[in-house]
């Protein structure tokens, strides 16, 4: 790749790079990810799981900052909208899986540098489009707030919950919020799915990685599909108990991608 299109500025070449072959996904590679996904967490459990601790704080803190600023009324949709950054924050477990699967030997030093040198990388326009797909998430529940719950009048959180979740406006808010949000996931799903796992495996831009993406979930749309819907549990059901499921549904996930990516692309000497 033309050096140029690495670092923090916009790439100058916009030639187009040769997106690589995908293959056919099935049941039957979902369950070998996953097995080798949990393989990898029980392979180095501290330093995995530290990465589900700092994700789980970074929430907890979130959390904390809108009580603070007394806005709570967007606790609700910020926990329903945080998975979305999940797949930039697993960028250490992709490297922690790629150096397992080489066989190389590594600690807590040599993941977070490569972690950390991926702001160099394609990896940080990536995750302009991951931060930026969740403030539209958080934009348009303000929208929706306005539009649909505009006569409604609630003081602090639990006379938001009461509205939300007791009266026909507040269902109304749910089902059209929940829809939005579904559109949302897809997209950023779509293109994400393997492209942080391949920007960091592979020299290739941003752009590339995410029509690779787009294409692996388009030839294999009830497969991935699938795969969505099991992140999408996992994550939410992970948020109930004050964040700390994700200590260990994280790191599992994020080994679970690199895995599916290597089986859904072709490697570049094929």
């Amino acid at each position: 790749m033309n050096p140029k299109t690495a670092g923090d500025t916009p790439p100058g070449d916009l030639t187009p790079q040769p997106i690589p072959k995908v293959n056919t996904v099935t049941a039957d590679d979902i369950r070998a990810a996953l097995k080798s996904g949990f393989s990898d967490f029980l392979a180095r459990p501290i330093l995995s799981g530290c990465f589900g601790v700092f994700y789980a704080a970074i929430g907890l803190l979130f959390v904390w900052c809108l009580v603070w600023l007394d806005q709570t009324w967007v606790i609700i949709p910020a926990i329903a909208g945080f998975p979305l950054v999940a797949p930039f924050a697993a960028a250490g477990l992709y490297e922690m899986s790629r150096k397992q699967q080489k066989g190389e030997d590594f600690g807590w030093a040599d993941i977070l540098t490569v972690v950390a040198n991926q702001r160099k990388r394609e990896m940080g326009w990536m995750a302009f489009v991951t931060l930026f797909m969740f403030w539209i998430w958080i934009y348009q529940i303000r929208l929706w707030l306005a539009v649909i719950l505009r006569d409604a009048s609630f003081s602090g959180f639990d006379g938001f919950l009461n509205t939300v979740f007791f009266t026909p406006e507040g269902w109304a808010f749910l089902a059209v919020g929940t829809c939005a949000g579904a559109l949302l996931s897809a997209a950023l799903f779509t293109l994400t799915v393997v492209a942080m796992p391949m920007l960091l495996d592979r020299d290739v831009d941003f752009i590339t990685a995410m029509l690779t993406s787009i294409r692996v979930v388009k030839d294999n749309p009830v497969v991935m599909l699938g795969w969505a819907a099991i992140i999408s549990v996992t994550m939410l059901v992970s948020l109930v108990p004050a964040f700390l499921g994700l200590i260990f549904t994280l790191p599992i996930l994020g080994h679970t991608t690199w895995h599916l990516y290597q089986r859904a692309v072709e490697p570049e000497d094929s």
